[in-house]
């Protein structure tokens, strides 16, 4: 009985303190690799759901909007244009530290129909809180172009 009350217990606390559940937020970022050819910057939002699979991993969905703003560069104007991301998302929480390390995999839909969607990823640092956390970083599309943005966001989390 003892040992059944104490694993009960654990899995009570351990599981209080998983982040399972929505995230939502918002990012900005610096074009790269093609996309910093023709934009100036980027914004974009966050969604996902999270469950705590294991001890210190959540494994979920996402998705959202990044949304990147044409420059205008010797007389040529360039159009916005945003991703739409559909991913499988991945995050390892270090035992007794605030830190994770996430990678989200999937596939960005492409917002302007010149363009076609590819395959997505965003690898991520990130500092967590007790309501959400700060996040650096690489949010990238490839297909026969490469487009990228180096992104610092917050996400909100929603239990």
């Amino acid at each position: 009985m003892k040992k059944f009350l104490l694993l009960a217990a654990f899995a009570v606390f351990g599981f209080a303190s998983a982040q399972e559940g929505f995230k939502i937020g918002a990012h900005i970022g610096i074009p790269v690799a093609d996309a910093g050819d023709v934009s100036s910057f980027t914004l974009g939002l966050d969604g996902a759901y999270m469950w705590n699979v294991a001890p210190s991993f959540d494994l979920g969905i996402a998705t959202g909007y990044s949304h990147f703003f044409g420059k205008s560069e010797n007389g040529w104007d360039y159009d916005d244009f945003g991703f739409i991301p559909l991913a499988v998302a991945g995050k390892y929480r270090f035992p007794s530290s605030p830190v994770s390390l996430g990678l989200d995999l999937g596939y960005g839909f492409a917002t302007k129909d010149y363009m076609d969607g590819g395959f997505y990823f965003q690898p991520k640092v990130a500092y967590n809180f007790s309501q959400g956390e700060l996040y650096l970083g690489y949010q990238g599309v490839s297909n026969d172009y490469s487009v990228g943005a180096v992104n610092i966001g917050y996400n909100f989390f929603l239990k």
